[in-house]
């Protein structure tokens, strides 16, 4: 079966509610492929890899969480940006893509998903545009119980900075790169902050703050949203699918 270009646009932009946010790309179709879609590729970031995949499973449409076009990068399409967009647009392939209104839904969205196989139970948002998620986990455990269930669920071993012998009774998280939110989380009434990349100035706050600090993998907290969102989809328009997991460190 399949579904006009238009109407699943249209569709995931009023699930995302994409007009809610002030992003650094545009969210929605970034590059123009085939009017009609019955196969639909996944991935969490439109490298070439990702494009090649989507070339090789015979989608109609590539979805993923990081796109092109990012504020400040540069114009000219050149070199790597050169070779995804010709490949694109060379077998005729729409590139979707959703990054701030993807790491926010309640449900489908990054933060949601990462809150389920990490075993945390949101009660509250903060921060910019409410993409900080807070809450505390189902069982009680500590930092180091905490972090081994994370490696073992992301398939990462995760960065810890704090006390692991810590009960943690509040924890906010926000998947990817995320923490300059730290700053502000540091002066909260919580035990620990997860996040998907460290920078150098989060081990002597987290020190001296007593919150703690995990870095879990940038890719790997940003691996379900996109996963969730691609088989609701799927779901609801009949559309073959098939996830492409382009392994990344990060």
């Amino acid at each position: 079966m399949a579904v006009a270009r238009e109407q699943l646009t249209d569709y995931i932009g009023q699930l995302l509610q994409i007009d809610r946010f002030k992003d650094y790309c545009p969210n929605g179709l970034q590059v123009e492929g085939r009017r009609e879609i019955t196969r639909l590729a996944t991935a969490v970031t439109a490298s070439l890899a990702a494009v090649e995949g989507a070339v090789a499973a015979g989608a109609d449409a590539l979805l993923v969480h990081h796109g092109y076009f990012w504020k400040n990068e540069s114009a000219p399409v050149v070199g790597t940006k050169k070779a995804r967009i010709g490949t694109l647009l060379a077998h005729d392939i729409n590139l979707l893509a959703y990054h701030l209104p993807l790491d926010a839904h309640e449900t489908l969205g990054n933060n949601a998903q990462l809150a389920q196989r990490l075993g945390l139970v949101a009660d509250g948002r903060c921060g910019d545009q409410d993409l900080v998620w807070l809450g505390a986990p189902a069982a009680p455990l500590t930092l180091g119980e905490f972090a081994a269930h994370a490696a073992e669920a992301l398939e990462r071993q995760p960065l810890v900075i704090g006390d692991t012998g810590r009960t943690l009774r509040r924890v906010a998280w926000c998947t990817g790169g995320a923490q300059g939110y730290f700053h502000e989380l540091a002066t909260r009434d919580i035990d620990c902050f997860v996040t998907g990349e460290a920078s150098e100035f989060v081990t002597h706050l987290a020190r001296e703050s007593g919150v703690a600090f995990v870095a879990a993998g940038h890719h790997a907290t940003e691996r379900y949203g996109v996963r969730a969102l691609g088989a609701h989809l799927a779901e609801r328009f009949a559309l073959d699918l098939v996830h492409l997991d382009i392994d990344n460190p990060v």
